[in-house]
């Protein structure tokens, strides 16, 4: 099969040479450009979150043998969500290969968090169907060393400091609330709602993810309280 330059150079940012190629272009269709002949990546996005998942929980597992469940978890969570899948999207430049509709290309679907995040976790499964768990284990572990060093401070996020801290005021932990949905299944837009025992509420809205719109909730409570 002929590979475009723009996919070689994509392969050797990303650090592997496909074998089959077409798991690889397979990975980088958006559904708004599939068809019967032309597959999408939600199949292999699937796959490529366990994946992921298993290469971090294991990575986490050898690097602190004295850390409980309660402190993995969190380490965990900050490795695989998918803002940081958007993050290494970014930095290897997929977002410049990705197969889009045209109403989604010019809605600026090559920078969208969640599009970019999906897509990471189906290259991950095309490496995967491809060359076996070993080589993708390698990849991963190639794009998230920085991030498995500093995970400690990452696992700390917004959601996580506002829950300690209602928990230490004594109150129950942060309530979350869609209050709002617009735009398409494949690139919704949320509004979200995070309200304390007290009254007291913050609303985030945007683009991407309800978890990555929670957590901007979350900030923005945090700055009301000088959390």
């Amino acid at each position: 099969m002929k590979v475009s330059t723009e996919l070689r150079e994509f392969m050797a940012r990303l650090g592997h040479d496909f074998a089959r190629p077409e798991l690889l272009i397979q990975a980088l269709t958006h559904g708004s450009v599939a068809s019967p002949t032309r597959p999408h990546n939600q199949r292999l996005e699937f796959l490529g979150d366990r994946v992921l998942g298993l290469t971090m929980a294991e990575a986490l597992y050898a690097a602190d043998s004295a850390a409980s469940e309660g402190q993995l978890a969190p380490r965990y969570n900050a490795l695989v969500r998918g803002e940081t899948c958007a993050e290494v999207a970014r930095q290897i430049g997929l977002g410049d290969v990705l197969k889009l509709g045209r109403s989604e290309m010019m809605s600026g679907g090559r920078r969208k968090e969640a599009l970019l995040a999906d897509a990471m976790e189906a290259v991950l499964a095309a490496i995967y169907l491809d060359a076996g768990f070993e080589t993708a284990r390698a990849v991963i572990l190639r794009h998230w060393s920085d991030r498995l060093d500093s995970v400690e401070d990452d696992a700390r996020d917004a959601k996580t400091a506002l829950q300690e801290w209602a928990q230490a005021n004594g109150m129950s932990p942060p309530h979350y609330e869609v209050t709002g949905r617009k735009g398409p299944d494949h690139a919704p837009e949320f509004e979200i709602t995070v309200t304390l025992d007290d009254g007291r509420h913050a609303v985030s809205r945007g683009k991407g993810t309800k978890r990555s719109i929670e957590q901007e909730a979350a900030q923005a409570m945090l700055m009301e309280i000088g959390g």
